[in-house]
């Protein structure tokens, strides 16, 4: 790799790269991250090679391994360019009719294209219902790049806000830029980035740091994972750009130890930014030195929080730390450390560029831009999704995520992880941005948003993560510590048909200590799920706790299976799929379930054929008496016994 010794340079670069390469050649992109892996698309890459060596297309086709396209339930992706034909669920033994049909012959695989609702098939990916209602401004080069090789991001602009800035803007004009975008409102800190960069440049210590969070714990959450594994030197750039602007020349990715793949590509990524002289000393020929080291996090939770990263990265525990002084001025080593997550970063470019009026035009009047969500759960349409700042969650959940599977019913959804709040279908009509959000008693957070159908229960979802977050406390202050662990005994005693008068009040008492006295804001926030739930499904709690009763059948203790003897057919389906031998009958006899054997895993209800519905699930009503032991069924066709 040639060094690049200036602006032109990288400019004379580009255009080489953009002249060896055909805008009009066939190019089979394969998205290869970590959902795809799990998918086989490893196996689909090596069958594209195969096959298009076989039929001698070498010359004529190329093949590139992409980052993450979003729609990560219907992988592996293939997307053929330039006509964007894009093939769903693809695996190895599809490629030898996708080379001949479409690559040779020009005609679509039919069967391998999305379908709606309506039976119509949709060829190009930009059509699919899925992608058409995004804006993927930070997102959406995933779909065009090879993660290992930087050529790509160069061919489409990469570097070029880089030098921009290097060699056109003063410190002081960029971070003017960022600040006038007002850029990551609408992050978990709620915090802008330009003044986090304004206090952290000012500050009168000569060493300074820049940091991008990657450490993403949130249950169901990956933005910040697919958008390493896709795209690392987005991210790379907007870093040395923050670095130029505060005036650090140190920088650290703090990566999650499960994200394999995302340190892999973000190691090739600073190699050969390295290489090309993006990256260390007098880079472009500017002389501006700037490196970056890779922090491998243990897995700890807490250590999302700002302080207890950077305590992490100096190789002690990752605890949270009183801030009497902002980590923007005294961060590691007690030097100012300026924090931003992956999605700030990867967005800076994009600023620089554009400008800050482009930026602010998109999203809402307090939350400027896009933001990326992880849409899971009960949805059809699950994956990542990048939406302007102000789009509902109606549109979100429905026009982009397909609504909810099975004719079932929504009932909420929680967004901003394990910490954030459950909002129900009367609000659905909420704008996504920092403001509403907090108003309706969630937050923005990370971006994960699960969505849950009328078989969920809310008193249950309170229960689960409160329990992931006791496990999660660093246990370093007693409001987190005890408080969490209160409101979780409290919740695991209704879910268990032990609820007390008086104990939603006791829940709100507790979570309002836990939420004003804790010390980061794991605590501050862990009594959002108890609080929100509580406000908007109290009659469930109120039904465990009076009734005890679980409105949607899912707490054990408060439910019981029951084979109705009249629609029995002695099958003996459900007493083969009984795991714990608690169901008795035979051939012609009607089957009984015992109670006290019953560990109510619910097989018997998923096994009974539907033709013949006899097992039922009770909740909050006594178990009718079974038929006595040995009774023999009779079936009837026609008023007769057959």
């Amino acid at each position: 790799m040639p060094r690049l010794n200036s602006a032109t340079d990288l400019e004379g670069l580009r255009q080489e790269i953009l002249a060896q390469r055909d805008p009009n050649k066939p190019c089979v992109t394969i998205c290869s991250g970590t959902g795809c892996h799990a998918y086989g698309s490893e196996k689909v890459a090596g069958a594209f090679v195969n096959e298009i060596q076989r039929n001698g297309l070498q010359e004529k086709v190329d093949i590139r391994r992409t980052g993450c396209h979003g729609f990560c339930e219907r992988g592996t992706i293939v997307v053929i360019f330039p006509e964007e034909i894009c093939y769903l669920r693809v695996k190895p033994e599809d490629v030898p009719e996708i080379v001949s049909e479409t690559l040779i012959e020009g005609k679509l695989v039919d069967r391998l294209l999305y379908e709606d609702g309506n039976g119509q098939k949709i060829v190009h990916e930009g059509e699919i219902p899925f992608y058409k209602h995004q804006s993927r401004i930070v997102f959406g080069s995933n779909r065009f790049i090879d993660p290992k090789n930087i050529n790509d991001y160069i061919a489409r602009g990469g570097y070029s806000a880089l030098a921009k800035v290097l060699f056109k803007m003063t410190p002081e004009q960029v971070l003017e830029e960022v600040k006038r975008a007002n850029l990551g409102w609408f992050h978990a800190s709620g915090y802008p980035a330009g003044i986090k960069w304004e206090t952290t440049r000012n500050a009168p210590e000569e060493i300074k740091y820049v940091i991008v969070n990657a450490d993403e714990g949130d249950p169901g959450a990956y933005m910040d994972r697919s958008l390493l594994e896709g795209n690392p030197h987005s991210v790379l750039e907007g870093l040395i750009i923050g670095a130029y602007t505060i005036g650090s020349h140190q920088g650290f990715i703090y990566v999650r130890q499960e994200y394999p793949l995302a340190v892999e590509n973000l190691a090739i990524a600073l190699e050969q930014a390295q290489e090309y002289g993006l990256l260390g000393t007098n880079i472009l020929g500017s002389g501006f030195n700037f490196d970056v080291k890779v922090h491998r996090g243990a897995g700890a939770f807490v250590s999302g929080e700002s302080s207890a990263l950077m305590t992490a990265i100096e190789g002690r525990v990752g605890e949270p730390r009183p801030k009497y002084i902002r980590t923007a001025i005294s961060g590691i080593w007690e030097k100012p450390s300026n924090l931003n997550n992956v999605e700030t970063w990867a967005t800076v470019p994009l600023i620089i560029n554009q400008g800050a009026e482009w930026f602010t035009s998109i999203g809402t009047e307090g939350s400027k831009g896009t933001k990326i969500f992880s849409l899971v759960g009960k949805v059809n349409n699950t994956g990542l999704v990048e939406v302007p700042m102000g789009m509902t969650l109606r549109e979100v959940i429905f026009d982009i995520g397909g609504g909810i599977p099975k004719g079932k019913k929504f009932k909420g959804v929680q967004t901003g992880g394990p910490s954030g709040g459950v909002i129900p279908e009367s609000l659905l009509d909420t704008p996504v941005d920092f403001d509403e959000l907090t108003q309706v008693g969630s937050m923005m957070g990370s971006g994960g948003m699960i969505v849950m159908d009328e078989d969920t229960c809310m008193v249950d979802v309170a229960r689960y993560f409160l329990n992931f977050l006791a496990e999660e406390s660093c246990g370093k202050c007693i409001p987190c510590r005890e408080g969490i662990y209160q409101m979780l005994k409290i919740l695991n005693r209704i879910c268990a048909g032990q609820g007390r008068t008086g104990d939603i009040e006791l829940l709100q008492e507790i979570a309002e200590v836990v939420r004003d006295a804790s010390l980061c804001a794991l605590g501050a926030t862990a009594p959002n799920p108890v609080l929100s739930t509580i406000r908007y499904f109290r009659d469930e709690y109120e039904a465990h706790i009076e009734q005890k009763r679980c409105p949607a059948g899912v707490c054990k203790a408060l439910i019981s299976y029951y084979i109705q003897p009249e629609k029995c057919q002695a099958c003996m389906i459900c007493l083969r799929a009984c795991p714990a031998g608690a169901i008795t009958g035979g051939k012609n006899l009607v089957h009984t379930i015992d109670q006290d054997k019953c560990t109510k895993c619910g097989a018997c209800l998923e096994v009974c054929p539907p033709r013949f519905n006899a097992v039922v699930k009770l909740s909050g009503v006594a178990v009718p008496e079974a038929a006595p032991q040995g009774t023999e069924v009779i079936r009837k066709r026609g008023g007769k016994n057959e």
